[in-house]
């Protein structure tokens, strides 16, 4: 029996304050070199990032090269602004985008606002109900030149942290195997 798959995401989502699933995906690839986790209305959220990734695909055949990693925030930050009206109904799409730039030859990360705000962040950054009690643990235990084993253990207690501080966010589940 292997180990179970680690996603660096809580699985829950909830309808006010009941639980209507245990095992939502949250984190997604965008394309070869990105990927895109969601907060917020999780069906919203989803369709949004199936619409993301035929863009980015899309682009790629078309031009014949992928689209610059700025290209795609740019692109994720329009379709946030164009899904203001929704926001503004309650229906909120917060996502988190991180890819590798071959341009700088450096990873990225971009956290954005309900509005298609895009701002760029250096080490971490959470989004969601649970997001201030999981940024706190990174922010406490965090360090440069951290191991990838050191760096899924901050991560496991961000989110047990979230969990056990916000109902919505769901943490580590032995049973149902979610890590």
């Amino acid at each position: 029996m292997g180990l179970p798959l680690f996603r660096p995401g809580d699985r829950r989502a909830t309808q006010g304050t009941s639980i209507s699933g245990r095992d939502v995906e949250k984190v997604f690839p965008a394309d070869r070199h990105s990927g895109v986790a969601i907060s917020g209305s999780a069906g919203i959220a989803m369709e949004m990032v199936r619409l993301f990734q035929f863009q980015l695909e899309h682009y790629e055949k078309v031009e014949g090269k992928a689209l610059s990693l700025d290209g795609k925030a740019n692109q994720l930050s329009q379709m946030l602004r164009s899904h203001l009206s929704m926001a503004l109904q309650g229906f909120v799409v917060i996502p988190l985008f991180a890819g590798y730039d071959h341009r700088q030859d450096t990873g990225r990360l971009f956290q954005f606002d309900a509005t298609g705000g895009r701002y760029e962040e250096r080490d971490h950054a959470a989004t969601g109900s649970g997001s201030v009690h999981a940024s706190t643990v990174v922010k406490l235990r965090y360090r440069a030149g951290m191991t990838e084993d050191e760096a899924v253990d901050v991560v496991v207690e961000a989110l047990y942290q979230a969990a056990d501080e916000d109902s919505a966010t769901g943490g580590p589940d032995p049973i149902r195997g979610i890590y």
